[in-house]
Parts: structure tokens; sequence; C-alpha cells
């Protein structure tokens, strides 16, 4: 039998079996993308990810980013783990980085103490949405918001923000049905606080197979450009925030985030995080069915 090596780490923790687990695959460069996906099912992480060696110049490494539920182009945990993981497996002395991935070329800055930051792609940010429907969707009442608007906003994947109390993102529980229906397929609910420039979130992706995500570093990100454009962080200059999410389902996580602006608009958004090794071992390479 066929195997390929794994790691499975904590990402954005200094804790094991708190954070977000994440699965590093080693040699899957014959692989194909169906082999992958059933892999990443076996596992049932929210992400699991596969190092490959790189198409384009200037790359450092490339990955492919599967869900449980579907392959993704980029997502923010899975690739502050593998930077560190790779680190320390050897593939890269501590520095910057470039990961290959659909959403381009990104950098990554690793630190020999276990932890690393992403700079996120091209900030993106949509318009005002009605808040009604997003509320339904995940269990909250009119109530419950406080704005400013919901928006799409990311960094290379985007996510709808749906600002609530604090005391409503412990209450809020998704609807996927509800979800769809709104036309979305993932929400970040979270409660912010200025005073400390801390948002307390929870992130819900039924449709790719991710009922509750620990700790998402892909929101993190546009959790910053919805901050820029909803005039909760300044428009200029950079901001500092941090992202606390997964302790409902066990997995308290901290994201570290800074924001850059200029005339009002997000420019460039980073997440920092620490990673934690938890287990490695070898898995079975599934059949290829073509």
């Amino acid at each position: 039998m066929t195997t390929l090596r794994y790691e499975v780490v904590d990402v954005f923790t200094d804790r094991p079996f708190t954070g977000n687990p994440l699965a590093v695959v080693y040699g899957a460069d014959e692989l194909a993308g169906e082999q992958m996906h059933a892999i990443a099912r076996e596992f049932n992480l929210s992400e699991t990810i596969f190092p490959l060696p790189p198409t384009t110049p200037g790359a450092t490494y490339r990955a492919r980013i599967f869900t449980p539920g579907a392959e993704i182009p980029f997502a923010g945990h899975p690739s502050v783990g593998a930077a560190v993981t790779l680190h320390r497996a050897g593939w890269f002395p501590a520095g910057t980085v470039v990961q290959e991935c659909g959403a381009g070329l990104l950098p990554i800055a690793v630190e020999s103490t276990g932890s690393a930051t992403l700079t996120g792609g091209t900030p993106t940010v949509g318009p005002e949405l009605d808040p009604a429907p997003l509320l339904a969707a995940v269990g909250l009442g009119p109530d419950d918001f406080v704005g400013p608007p919901p928006r799409v906003a990311g960094c290379g994947l985007d996510n709808v923000f749906l600002s609530v109390t604090p005391s409503a993102v412990g209450r809020a529980a998704c609807d996927p049905g509800a979800l769809r229906a709104a036309g979305f397929d993932k929400i970040e609910v979270f409660a912010w606080d200025a005073a400390t420039a801390v948002a307390h979130a929870r992130m819900f992706a039924p449709a790719l197979g991710v009922p509750e995500d620990p700790a998402t570093g892909s929101a993190a990100l546009g959790l910053g450009v919805w901050l820029v454009a909803s005039g909760l962080v300044p428009g200029d200059g950079t901001s500092a925030y941090r992202v606390l999410q997964g302790a409902e389902i066990h997995r308290p996580s901290t994201l570290d985030c800074t924001v850059t602006a200029a005339g009002g608009a997000a420019t460039s958004v980073t997440v920092s995080g620490h990673v934690v090794p938890v287990s490695a071992g070898e898995i079975a390479v599934p059949p290829f069915v073509g």
C-alpha cells in the first residue's frame, strides 16, 4: 500500500488541542485533485493543505487547499500553519517565503519561534447589504444587530461580515438553508470592541463542509477591510486589531492582525499566529477514479 507522510498542527494558538487543526500532507505531487479531496474528507478538518513544487518564478512552494466540501483558492490558517510546519521540516530557513496558491503569490514571514505573519492578497469590499436575511440565517433578530451594515470583503477569499451585540455572538446558530437563500455559503458573525480593538467572532461555512470554523485567517484579513470601509479604524495609516474565535466549540484561537489604509480604503492586511505540532504519521493514497 502506498502512503504519504502527514503532520497535524494546531494554528493560531500556543497550546496543543486548541486553535484550528490543520493536516499538512507531503509528497502529493502526482495525486489528482480528486485524491487530495478524498484525503481531506478523511481528515475531516476545516482544511487540509498539500505543499507542492512551485510553478511560478519567485514562489517558494505551491499550495493546494481543500475543505471537506471543496477545493478553495486560499485560506489563512493553512497558509500560516504550512509555512511554519515546512520551516520546521527543513524546507527553508526562517524569513520571508512566498506561497503560490489560487489567490496569487502571498508573502509569509516565518519566525524561528513557531509563528508566522501572512500578508493577504488584494483587498476587495462590496456594497452595503440588508442585515435582515443574514440575521435570520444565524438565528438572530433585529435587536441583535449593531451595524455598520454587512458587506462582503476579503483579501483572496471573500466573506460576508455581520456585526452584532456581544451577547448575540454566543447565541448565533447557522441555518445552512437560510444562509444559502440569503445568497451566501459562509458568514462571519462578530462583536467589535472599539476600546480594545478586539473582535469576538464566529465563522460558519456549512456549504464547504465546515459547520463552524475554530479560527479563520482569511476572514480575519477580510475583517480589516470591512473595518476600514465601515469607518471603525482610520482610513489612513496602519491599525492593529485582534480576533478571538473558537471558544464556543472548545478551540479558543487568537489571530493578531494589522490593516494598512490610504484614502479611506484598505491597501494591505496581515494576520499572525503561532503553530503547535500535535501528531504525525502516514495516510494511504486513495485510488484514482478517472
